[in-house]
């Protein structure tokens, strides 16, 4: 039986939730194939202006949960203790929070449509809003089968997220193709639906996931502010992307408005263009990311060595990433042509552009998102949240300085984009270096 905190054991679970994660992308990305087809780049542009405040409450209610119970959970296997106390007391904290998230968006919806300028998409704000309860307590079982090394749940779950939200939304955006608004809300609807869908998944692998060990000590209960220590500075490094990219959908639109015509077309190719084709590979470096937090947990815990567990799954993103963000550079043109087949002269030409722009992402952010794990499984998630705060307080100081020149346009937001994640990659290297040593000083 292979150990838990193997090398082999660890690539087999960052292999689960890569290929999860790719495929999973690979249908969203060609999701956008027909997608653009019948409702065009304004109503990309119109669905990306609520899918940030969508990501915002969702990373508040879920995107701080996998790693911090995947922590918790691997702590408590590791001390041979029963570890469902764990996925209890936080399936019952964060279905709180999910209900009060969705009800958030929904009462803030006809302000945000308004800051934006764009009451078509108010009718969005509340189909989306059941998704952010059903999210929070998918991201629980998903961190406790994660703690568990069981990285399976984890990719079927993802595959069925993207399969349920394309066949519905296909459904609806053909359906409702001669009224965009109308298009766009209802395939944000299938986002919700999506989301339930998975949840069911979700409780049913559950109930069929093993007994507990009779021989494991119960280990007492799993205090609330256990969870919430931990989830915070998971929560609030999470948070800071959706939120830069909150501001991002109310000031960049406003900035090239001063010589651009039609603002949302441009911010759409960016945020649901560029952004997509990047996190393409960005997804299957997630599943290191994943994979690492049991592994450093148990090497931290003194099975192992922590420096080598960090720097091998460092070694792993930095050399998928580099292959992915050359290829992308190389491949921009076939890319863009193949994900986006309805986009033609000045706005294909302007999107393959961009993705090479922003390549590099490919590369930085998959080490952030690795590094920022390794972190929390040390516990000092604080750091990670750090680190992000200063590269994204940089991003935004950059593009309002690069957007108002003409010349520079969009790609303002991409080099801005590009420096903050390099920034926050060399950050989060100095702290895990310095955290590592001071560990081995101590030994």
């Amino acid at each position: 039986m292979e150990r838990k905190g193997s090398k082999g054991s660890f690539l087999k679970g960052a292999a689960w939730i890569a290929a999860g994660g790719f495929i999973a992308k690979l249908i969203g990305a060609l999701y956008r194939i027909p997608l653009t087809n019948l409702i065009g780049g304004r109503g990309l542009g119109l669905y990306q202006l609520v899918y940030p405040v969508y990501c915002l409450l969702l990373t508040v209610s879920a995107t701080g949960i996998p790693s911090s119970i995947a922590k918790l959970t691997a702590e408590r296997i590791a001390k041979n203790e029963n570890d469902r106390a764990v996925l209890k007391t936080a399936m019952k904290l964060f279905l709180f929070i999910g209900v009060f998230g969705s009800f958030f968006m929904a009462l803030t919806a006809p302000i945000l449509s308004k800051a934006q300028g764009s009451g078509e998409v108010l009718g969005g704000y509340y189909a989306l809003a059941p998704s952010v309860f059903f999210v929070s307590a998918i991201s629980v079982f998903r961190g406790w089968f994660q703690g568990r090394n069981r990285m399976f749940p984890t990719a079927l779950s993802e595959i069925t997220e993207q399969a349920v939200k394309v066949g519905f939304g296909l459904l609806f955006a053909y359906l409702f193709r001669e009224d965009i608004a109308k298009a766009v809300v209802f395939l944000l609807l299938s986002v919700s639906l999506s989301e339930l869908a998975t949840l069911l998944l979700m409780i049913v692998l559950y109930k069929r996931a093993p007994a507990p060990d009779e021989e494991k000590n119960e280990g007492g209960r799993c205090e609330v502010k256990t969870i919430i220590k931990l989830s915070v500075p998971v929560t609030f490094s999470s948070i800071l992307l959706p939120l830069s990219a909150l501001l991002d959908s109310v000031l960049v639109p406003r900035f090239l408005s001063a010589y651009a015509s039609d603002t949302v077309t441009l911010y759409g190719l960016f945020a649901g263009g560029a952004v997509t084709v990047i996190n393409l590979p960005v997804s299957v470096c997630y599943g290191i990311a994943a994979a690492s937090v049991p592994r450093v947990t148990t090497a931290a815990k003194g099975e192992g060595s922590a420096r080598k567990a960090v720097f091998f799954s460092l070694g792993i993103t930095l050399a998928v990433g580099a292959v992915s963000a050359l290829g992308l550079y190389l491949f921009a043109e076939p890319a863009a042509k193949i994900i986006f087949r309805s986009l033609a002269g000045e706005e294909l030409t302007l999107l393959i552009e961009l993705i090479k722009a922003f390549s590099i992402s490919a590369l930085t952010l998959s080490c952030v998102q690795t590094l920022s794990a390794c972190l929390t499984a040390q516990g000092k998630p604080q750091y990670a949240a750090l680190s992000m705060m200063i590269a994204l307080t940089l991003k935004t100081g950059l593009y309002l300085l690069f957007l108002p020149k003409r010349e520079i346009s969009v790609f303002g937001l991409a080099y801005a984009t590009n420096i903050a994640y390099a920034v926050a990659f060399l950050l989060d290297l100095l702290y895990n270096i310095v955290i590592l040593r001071k560990k081995r000083a101590k030994a």
